[in-house]
């Protein structure tokens, strides 16, 4: 079955660019197409796509509220920020919002069909220079007075281990050579503080991991 994208960007030329490219992929098509934040919840809620590919500077409702509203409201949409601005805090933004992942709009199109089948996977799309960036965020953040342990008291040992090194950014085929176990034990770990710290995806897991203070950023 195909996947199902939603291409929302203010610029017509730039959808319909989307639209071509996505249509003509195998194994993905759009259902649809709209230019501004508003009308991206709206079908979203209508059409339920697997992943809408979120421009962030749009008329009415920005791409992060835009983003926040159908994560919040559509759990199992993924968004996939693409953008033309470089910025750090539309990273920051976009991600605890709860989009999947964050690419620029200069992104060669063969990485952006892949990046729309990983999302669609329920990976994150967490590059280097967006993983820095993130990092960085919380470095200016000042710690928080009572930082939230409720939500690790409920992690075990080995599950603690496997968050840290996620927010260290290692992939999983990493993880399981790192602490020596099968990939499949690697994706039920993940599984489990999936559901434990309530996240999306390992975005998701990045952020509670530095927000409790798991990680420190280095």
């Amino acid at each position: 079955m195909d996947l199902r994208v939603l291409v929302a960007d203010d610029q017509a030329l730039l959808r319909g660019s989307f639209r071509v490219l996505i249509d003509t992929a195998p194994g993905l098509r759009t259902v649809g197409e709209v230019g501004t934040g508003a009308e991206a919840v709206a079908l979203a809620g209508s059409e339920r796509p697997d992943v809408v590919l979120m421009d962030v500077r749009m008329p009415e409702m920005d791409g992060i509220e835009a983003t926040r509203r159908i994560c919040s409201e559509l759990p199992d949409v993924r968004v996939l920020i693409l953008t033309t601005f470089d910025l750090d805090s539309y990273v920051y933004a976009a991600l605890k919002a709860g989009a999947s992942g964050f690419l620029l709009k200069d992104t060669p199109p063969a990485d952006l069909l892949s990046a729309i089948k990983s999302v669609a996977a329920g990976d994150a799309l967490l590059a280097p220079t967006v993983t820095r960036r993130l990092i960085a965020e919380f470095v200016r953040r000042p710690a928080p007075v009572q930082p939230p342990p409720a939500a690790l008291d409920a992690l075990t040992d080995r599950e603690r281990e496997v968050l840290t090194l996620i927010a260290r950014g290692l992939s999983n085929a990493e993880l399981a050579d790192h602490l020596h176990l099968s990939p499949a034990t690697v994706k039920t770990h993940i599984g489990h503080l999936l559901s434990k710290l309530q996240a999306r995806d390992r975005a998701q897991l990045v952020i509670a991991a530095y927000e409790t203070r798991l990680v420190q950023p280095s």
